[in-house]
């Protein structure tokens, strides 16, 4: 068993130890619930990891993570990780994380056949496809490559958006709010793309109609108190 594989079980140890130190009922508070306020759908880069960029404790934030943060209505494990966050966590925060120099995103912007990973960089393509004129544009391989993971965040975030869970809660409870970030490892910051959550659900509505009635913002303001 080589040497580096051993060392996790001693930082585990380590690490149990520090926890009970700091407080000894750590792990007995730990194992009774979770009520997490973020759900974080990140990518599996080992480079960025949710709970360490974003300050955050055991127990705080549900997350999924593939490859390129990409959200596919095929992808049973996405949205079951979705719908479970927003009707039985019930997560005030649904978070699209990209990153800069991703792997993924790189990888769906150059014409190879990579195999299995074809169907799934194919999600990433049909966002360079939506937004061909704007990335062409950009004479910069660099700022193109770039643009191209912000606007995969974007389209990540619709896609969530999409959901009937998310629409429904929101309509019902003014939550989940979904936001769009990206990771510079370049400089350790978080960005807020800034995306209108609202705007957005409004203009979904007019195309995925979840039921016979027409669907408007204002309708949870008719809700009884």
């Amino acid at each position: 068993m080589s040497q580096s594989y051993e060392v996790i079980f001693e930082n585990n140890k380590k690490w149990v130890e520090s926890k009970i130190g700091d407080n000894p009922s750590f792990f007995e508070d730990l194992a009774k619930t979770q009520t997490p306020e973020y759900l974080y759908i990140g990518c599996s880069d080992s480079r960025a990891t949710a709970e360490e960029l974003m300050g955050a404790k055991p127990g705080e934030v549900f997350v999924h993570r593939n490859i390129a943060n990409v959200v596919n209505a095929l992808d049973m494990s996405a949205t079951a990780v979705i719908e479970y966050a927003v009707q039985h966590l019930k997560v005030k925060h649904i978070v699209v994380c990209g990153h800069y120099n991703c792997g993924g995103v790189k990888a769906a912007m150059t014409p190879q056949d990579l195999g299995i990973l074809n169907p799934w960089l194919r999600n990433i393509r049909d966002v360079y496809r939506i937004h061909q004129a704007e990335l062409d544009a950009i004479e910069d391989e660099g700022k193109r490559y770039d643009r191209l993971v912000e606007l995969n965040v974007l389209e990540q975030c619709i896609n969530v958006i999409k959901m009937a869970c998310v629409q429904e809660r929101y309509i019902l409870e003014e939550y989940p709010i979904v936001h769009g970030w990206v990771f510079d490892l370049r400089t350790g910051k978080i960005i807020d793309l800034e995306i209108d959550f609202e705007k957005v659900l409004k203009d979904i509505q007019k195309i995925y109609n979840l039921s016979e009635d027409q669907w408007v913002m204002s309708r949870k303001r008719e809700l009884p108190l």
